[in-house]
Order: C-alpha cells, then sequence, then structure tokens
C-alpha cells in the first residue's frame, strides 16, 4: 500500500543540491540566532534568580532555566546536524569532482587504445600483404650481404695491409645492446630475473603501458616510419610531463625511448641531450645505484661509441658496470654483458691488456653461470679470439675457434674424433679430398649456427694471415655451404 505524500514533502523531494545546501544555510543562520536569544534570555533568568527571596517564585525561574537549557542543547543538536549536512555536502561534490575527472581519463584511454588498435590492424595488414616478396628478397639479400663479407676477408689479406698498425674499430651494433629493450625483453629471460627484482626493490618498474608503447616505436622505427614513431613519442612525453611533472621516472624512460630513434636517426645530439636529462633525473628520483641509472649510462656509451668517442664512452660504461655488479653481483650474466661492452671500447682504443681481461671475465662468468653450450660463451670466445687475431696471437686465436667449432659438433654429433684436435685437421683440409672423407670435423660445418658460420670465416681468415691459402678457402667455402644449409632450411 502506497503513502500519499503531503504537499510539503513532495515540494522537498524535488529541491536540488544547491536548493538543500542554501536551506542548510538559512536553517543554520535561523537556529544561531535563536541560540543567542535563548542563551540571553537564560542569562537573564539566572541573575533574577540570585535577587529573589521567596523559595516558590525562585522554584518557578529554575523550572524555566532548565526549560530553556533543553532548548539550547536541542537549537546546538541541530546546528551540528546541519554542520555534518555542509560537510557531506562538500565531501559529496569532491566525489563528483573525482569522477568526473576519471571518467574523463576512462574515454581518453579509450580513445588512446582504440587509436593504437586501428594502427595495429593496419599494420598487420599490410604486413601480410609484403610477406611473400619480403621472404624471396631477404634471402638474396642475405646471399650477397655473405658474399660481399668474403670479398672483405680476400682483400685483407694480413696485418700488413692494416693502416699503419691501427687496429680497425668494430661495429658497435652487436655488441652493445638496447638497454632500454632490457627491462621489457628481460622479463621473459629467466637470467634477467634478478635484474627486473633488483629494479623492482629500487622502487620503480617500468609501467605496462609504456612497454606496449615502446614496442610499438620500436616496430615503427624498424619500417623506418619516424614520421610516426617520433610524434608519438613527443606526444607521450608531453602527456607525461603534464600529469606526473618532469623529474618523474616515467618520463626519464618516455625520454630514452625517443633518444633512441634518433639515434636510429643519427641525429646524436638531440639523443645525446635527452639521455643526459633522462639520466638526471633518473639519479636524482631514483639514486645513483639504481639499474635504470646503469641502462642510462650504457646507452649514451652507446651513443658515444657510435660516433667514434671511446675514450668519453669508457668512464659510462666502467660506471655502468660497478652499479650492476653492486647491484646484481660480481657474477652476475648482466655484468658478463657490460664487461663485453667495455672490452669493445677498450679494443677500439688498442687497449688489447684490458680488452683480454674483460672478455675472460665475461667468458667466465657466462660459462659458470649460463653453461657451456650458452650461445653466449660462442660469442665471447669469438671476440676474445679477435682480439688475439689484432694482435698476432694466432695461436690462441686458433684455439678459440677450434673449441667453438668443437663444441658445437659436440652438441650435435657426439664426441669429434681425436684428429681434430691435432694438426691432421690442417693437413686434411689442405688436401684435395670430397667433403665426405674429412669424417667428423666436416660435421661441425653442418651445424645450423650463425655462430659456428661466423667461426669457420674467422679461422679462414686467420689461416689467410699465417699464409696458409688453401686452408683458408677450404673453410672459407666450408662457410658457404654452411650458410647455404641454413637458408636452405629456413625456406622451406
Amino acid at each position: 500500500m502506497s503513502t500519499m505524500l503531503s504537499p510539503r514533502d513532495e515540494k522537498l523531494e524535488k529541491l536540488s543540491q544547491e536548493e538543500i545546501i542554501s536551506n542548510t544555510k538559512l536553517v543554520i543562520q535561523g537556529l544561531e540566532a535563536l541560540k543567542n536569544e535563548h542563551n540571553s534570555i537564560l542569562h537573564s533568568l539566572l541573575e533574577t534568580i540570585k535577587c529573589l527571596k521567596k523559595d516558590e517564585e525562585a522554584s518557578v525561574v529554575h523550572e524555566k532555566s532548565s526549560l530553556l537549557r533543553r532548548s539550547v542543547e536541542m537549537i546546538e543538536l541541530g546546528l551540528g546536524e546541519a554542520q555534518v549536512m555542509m560537510a557531506l555536502s562538500n565531501h559529496l561534490n569532491a566525489v563528483e569532482s573525482e569522477k568526473q575527472k576519471l571518467r574523463a581519463q576512462v574515454r581518453r584511454l579509450c580513445q588512446e587504445n582504440q587509436w593504437l588498435r586501428d594502427e595495429l590492424a593496419n599494420t598487420q595488414q599490410k604486413l601480410q600483404k609484403s610477406e611473400q616478396s619480403v621472404a624471396q628478397l631477404e634471402e638474396e639479400k642475405k646471399h650477397l650481404e655473405f658474399m660481399n663479407q668474403l670479398k672483405k676477408y680476400d682483400e685483407d689479406v694480413s696485418p700488413s695491409e692494416e693502416k699503419d698498425g691501427e687496429p680497425p674499430k668494430d661495429s658497435l651494433d652487436d655488441l652493445f645492446p638496447n638497454d632500454e629493450e632490457e627491462h621489457t625483453q628481460g622479463i621473459q629471460q629467466q637470467h634477467n630475473s634478478a635484474a627486473v627484482a633488483a629494479a623492482q626493490q629500487g622502487g620503480y618498474e617500468i609501467p605496462a603501458r609504456l612497454r606496449t608503447l615502446q614496442n610499438l616505436v620500436i616496430q615503427y622505427a624498424s619500417q623506418g616510419r619516424y614520421e610516426v614513431a617520433v610524434p608519438l613519442c613527443k606526444q607521450a612525453l608531453e602527456d607525461l610531463e603534464k600529469t606526473s611533472g618532469h623529474d618523474h621516472p616515467d618520463v626519464a624512460t618516455m625520454l630514452n625511448i625517443l633518444a633512441l630513434v634518433y639515434r636510429d636517426q643519427n641525429k646524436y645530439k638531440e639523443a645525446a641531450h635527452l639521455l643526459n636529462d633522462a639520466l638526471s633525473i633518473r639519479e636524482k628520483t631514483l639514486g645513483k645505484d639504481h639499474p635504470a641509472v646503469a641502462a642510462t649510462l650504457n646507452n649514451l656509451a652507446v651513443l658515444y661509441g657510435k660516433r667514434g668517442k671511446y675514450k668519453e664512452a669508457e668512464p659510462l660504461c666502467k660506471r655502468a658496470l660497478e652499479i650492476r655488479e653492486k647491484v646484481l653481483g660480481k657474477d652476475h650474466p648482466d655484468v658478463a654483458k657490460q664487461l663485453n661492452n667495455l672490452a669493445l671500447l677498450c679494443q677500439n682504443q688498442g687497449k688489447y691488456e684490458e680488452v683480454e681481461y674483460y672478455y675472460s671475465r665475461a667468458l667466465e662468468i657466462y660459462e659458470r653461470r649460463l653453461g657451456l653450450d650458452d650461445p653466449n660463451v660462442a660469442k665471447t670466445k669469438n671476440n676474445l679470439a679477435s682480439c688475439f687475431l689484432k694482435q698476432g696471437k694466432y695461436k690462441e686465436a686458433e684455439v678459440l675457434y677450434k673449441e667453438i667449432l668443437t663444441r658445437a659438433h659436440e652438441k650435435d654429433f657426439g664426441s669429434v674424433d681425436g684428429e681434430c684436435h691435432s694438426e691432421m685437421l690442417t693437413m686434411k683440409l689442405l688436401d684435395n679430398m670430397p667433403y665426405g672423407e674429412y669424417g667428423g670435423w666436416y660435421k661441425a660445418c653442418k651445424v645450423n649456427s650463425p655462430t659456428v658460420n661466423t667461426t669457420l670465416r674467422n679461422l679462414g681468415a686467420l689461416y689467410r694471415r699465417q699464409g696458409k691459402m688453401e686452408a683458408a678457402e677450404t673453410l672459407e667455402e666450408c662457410a658457404v655451404r654452411s650458410r647455404k644449409q641454413v637458408c636452405e632450411r629456413e625456406c622451406v
């Protein structure tokens, strides 16, 4: 059974929030006035009681004063309730304001998400259309690049042809990683879990949204679409500075990403400015010994290395190494990676004693922590062997190259014949015999590994420098056959 509302109740239900607040303020003013009036009357009655002598008259006045006190208490109670209503109204206003902000942010995020989805769908469609033609072109490109590398080895036969005994400068692309990617890809790798844990204990972890944005930027940059990648970074950077302020770790992360895009465009001056800014922010907000600081130092060292400023890059790389040793321990794989970077910088400056120390230490860490069959072990041995080769230490380099090939053989085909460890290996390579008669040695050339392929070519170059031309040509032909077999497997 429904209850009929009086006209007054219906009128109250139709009041807006502003009208309720306005009426409450009027009620407060009225109650305050009434309270003051009652207090004044009560004061007068108390003064009257003091002057009265008759008990009966005094008792009457006492009664009236008691009534007035109760009335004042009720008025104060009403005032308290009215003030609670006012406070509640202010709270509701604040909640509503925050609600509107959140709604606006949700709408903006939805728009961004939809835009990213559209961009991703568009990219996938283009990728599907060009996949077949790219596969064929890539195959031809790989073969031509490899043949070009062989020509380079033919041209550089002996150390005497190097200019004034000056060591050739190595490329920085292979040995200097993009350290900003370590915080995204490292999460999926077991040996990087300690680095991520250390970063989280340091009080900062790169947000998932920034990791997604970075992957998108890398995708655009790899396609050469810098006209999309750069504005995307700049807009994200502007939004972060508005919401979080310039001195925030997220801003430093975005500065790193934009700097890497500029570096790929050879805009080294702009990239250096951004990386120095990011380094300052991370040191200020995260502390000078945070893993993110080491990442920025390494990126800055990469930048200087690409510009040939090896002396400026070396102290940055050393400081990054100190931080990683302190946070991760001296035998962590990431420390070995930094040692490789530092060795390369020293090698480009001709500091071969330091190069040997850094590569040997990195090799020891990789073998102990990741095992003898980890790809980093073979790569580091190759780097150390190249260092020996540049110094004319052909015996030491040859030992390392043969260790790589022997280990690759043992991993896929079992133990190697004793002759493969002796000088008979060179004699067999010098003979004009079918490859099937080389026994276990030639099996190493069949291992599906770019590192083995590189080692075969490097060993061939070493034999060329020693004047063992037939052995060099045989190994280079093995490398060509190995490369073709790898390409055939990839095409199938």
